[in-house]
């Protein structure tokens, strides 16, 4: 048991890890969002190949694990290209709030469809994640406004997306033998969206018309974010997704803020320090359960 545990809080470690570090340079380009997208869907196949070679390739053909794992890929990957539309129409203060806490659809529907129960202390753990994600979500700022109530939709469409998406995962972990076979089809459904993220970036410039460099550093970037998702699948497998969930989301940004003050001696703000006390006392707290 004891082996276990220490296994799901080991792959989700790497994935605060990879998706930390993803988030602090994510936004240092000059690309169009759709573009990174496209980059980071094509950045999941090195890692798709690597759990296909896990398994020698014996990718799980069977319709209910199949069926599962591209569910746990559309929602994600879906949820992603939606939260473009949210951003059209208001500012990153206004949204990130709202579908930064979409664990707690996690955390319900595990506990209702899965049975999935924690300690008194557990429970502590999961309230101090879900205060570090609203304590990082806090604006840092109140410029823009939003142009249309509509972004609250498409931000209610992504935090329900999101939130079931960890909870299938889990359904999808327990159907299958090898948690390689949900990330492959995870990545199938990024690629398969590919066409769509291109058609609602159909007025910007090409992904051509910026030479080389600029994807290759996008890519260098995106497939932190690929790593981290591949890990996820591992720590879902072991561990409970009401667990996983909030963790992996709240401890991330805390990597975020170290490398921010470490290269750009960005201090954080007050409820940003409360957020990385609550983050790193709740996986302590996990390491426990």
């Amino acid at each position: 048991m004891t082996q276990k545990k220490n296994t799901w809080l080991l792959y989700a470690l790497i994935t605060m890890v990879t998706w930390g570090i993803w988030g602090a340079f994510s936004d240092q380009t000059t690309l169009p969002k759709t573009l990174v997208y496209v980059v980071w869907a094509l950045s999941m196949i090195p890692c798709a190949l690597v759990a296909l070679a896990n398994i020698k390739f014996k990718l799980d053909m069977r319709s209910k694990p199949a069926l599962l794992s591209m569910g746990v890929g559309l929602l994600g990957a879906g949820g992603q290209l939606v939260l473009f539309l949210a951003l059209d129409y208001a500012p990153a203060y206004l949204v990130m709030p709202m579908i930064s806490v979409a664990p707690i659809v996690t955390v319900i529907l595990s506990a209702v469809f899965l049975k999935e129960k924690v300690s008194r202390l557990g429970l502590v753990g999961i309230a101090l994640a879900f205060v570090a994600l609203v304590c990082f979500a806090l604006p840092d700022n109140t410029d823009g406004a939003a142009k249309s109530w509509i972004w609250i939709v498409y931000a209610s469409v992504v935090f329900i997306c999101w939130g079931i998406q960890a909870f299938v995962m889990k359904l999808a972990n327990n159907s299958t033998p090898d948690a390689e076979s949900v990330f492959v089809y995870m990545a199938i459904s990024a690629v398969i969206l590919i066409p769509v993220a291109l058609l609602m970036g159909k007025n910007e410039p090409s992904l051509c018309s910026f030479g080389w460099a600029e994807p290759l550093k996008v890519f260098g970037v995106q497939i932190l974010n690929a790593i981290g998702a591949f890990t996820l699948v591992y720590a879902n497998r072991y561990g409970k997704a009401m667990i996983v969930a909030p963790l992996a989301d709240a401890c991330a940004p805390v990597i975020m803020c170290v490398i921010s003050l470490i290269l750009y001696a960005a201090f954080p703000t007050v409820p940003q320090l409360i957020g990385m006390v609550a983050a790193i006392s709740c996986v302590f707290i996990f390491s426990r359960e």
